[in-house]
C-alpha cells in the first residue's frame, strides 16, 4: 500500500464538504439495499469508501460493514464519521489486497463513486476483479459504480461540472476536469475557498484514472469468475445506454453456490 495516495489524501478534508450526502444517500440506497438483500447479504465490504458515508448508511441499517480505502487519511475521517455507530469498522487496504488483509468471506461488495478507475491497466483491472471475487462468498454479489467511459470517451468529455458547499464558515466551490492521453485520463480538482473575510485561495489536485469501457468490464468480470451482470444507467434502475447514460452500474454474482 503507498504511503501517500494522490488527491485524496489532501482531499480528505473537504471531500464531505463537496459532496450533498443526504440527497446521494436517498437516491442511492434503494438500488443498493434491493441488490444486497437479494442475496441474502449480510456482510458488506465497501472497497474505496473514501469518507465512509456509504458504510455508516448501510451498517444503520442493520449490515455487518467493513470500509476500505487506500488512503490512510480517507479512513481517519471515516473513523470519526462513525464514532458511535456499530455494526461498521474501517480498514487501509486497496486493490489486489483484500484477500491478504481481510480473507472473507463476504456477502456482497460494493465499489462506487467511480472508484474502480483507479484500477490502472489491463492487468490492474484483471488483478482487482480477481481480488474482488477471492473475498466474496460463491453467489455473493458485487456492485459496481463508475461513470459512463463509453459516453464519455464518445464525446470527448472534458468538464464534469461545479459543486459547491460550506464548512466553518467557509465557501468552497470544486470544479472538475480531466486531461487527456492514450488509455488514460487525468482527473483534476480544482478546490476554491473563500473565508469569512471574503478572500479566495485555490489549489488543483489530480489523480490518474483508467477510463474503463463496459465491454472491457464485462469481459474482465467474466474471466474473474462473475456471473453475467445486469447494467444500469443509473441508480434509478434505468436501463445503461453506451451513449447516454451519466453512470454504469454493473451487477454481478460471483459463480458457485
Amino acid at each position: 500500500m503507498p504511503e501517500q495516495v494522490p488527491l485524496y489524501d489532501s482531499f480528505s478534508a473537504e471531500y464531505d464538504v463537496m459532496v450533498s450526502w443526504p440527497d446521494r444517500l436517498a437516491r442511492e440506497t434503494p438500488l443498493l439495499k434491493a441488490q444486497l438483500d437479494r442475496v441474502g447479504a449480510r456482510t458488506v465490504l465497501d472497497l474505496g469508501c473514501g469518507t465512509g458515508r456509504h458504510a455508516i448508511n448501510l451498517a444503520h441499517l442493520g449490515y455487518d460493514v467493513v470500509g476500505v480505502d487506500p488512503s490512510v487519511d480517507m479512513i481517519r475521517r471515516a473513523e470519526a464519521n462513525a464514532a458511535g455507530q456499530p455494526g461498521v469498522r474501517f480498514r487501509p487496504a486497496g486493490f489486489g489486497e483484500l484477500a491478504q488483509r481481510l480473507g472473507g468471506p463476504f456477502d456482497a461488495l460494493i465499489c462506487l463513486g467511480n472508484t474502480l478507475p483507479h484500477a490502472l491497466g489491463e492487468e490492474g483491472l484483471a488483478k482487482a476483479l480477481r481480488d474482488i471475487a477471492g473475498v466474496l462468498r460463491p453467489g455473493g454479489v458485487l456492485v459496481v459504480q463508475q461513470l459512463n467511459y463509453d459516453r464519455i470517451l464518445a464525446h470527448g468529455q472534458r468538464f464534469l461540472g461545479l459543486s459547491q458547499g460550506e464548512a466553518d464558515g467557509a465557501e468552497y466551490l470544486f470544479f472538475r476536469f480531466y486531461d487527456y492521453a492514450p488509455g488514460v485520463l487525468t482527473f483534476n480538482v480544482v478546490i476554491m475557498r473563500r473565508d469569512a473575510q471574503g478572500d479566495w485561495q485555490h489549489r488543483v489536485e489530480a489523480t490518474q484514472l483508467q477510463p474503463i469501457l463496459s465491454s472491457q468490464l464485462l469481459a474482465e468480470l467474466a474471466a474473474a469468475g462473475f456471473g453475467t451482470p445486469q447494467l444500469f444507467g443509473s441508480y434509478g434502475a434505468e436501463p445503461y445506454r453506451a451513449l447516454a447514460s451519466n453512470d454504469l452500474i454493473v451487477v454481478a454474482q460471483r459463480a458457485g453456490s
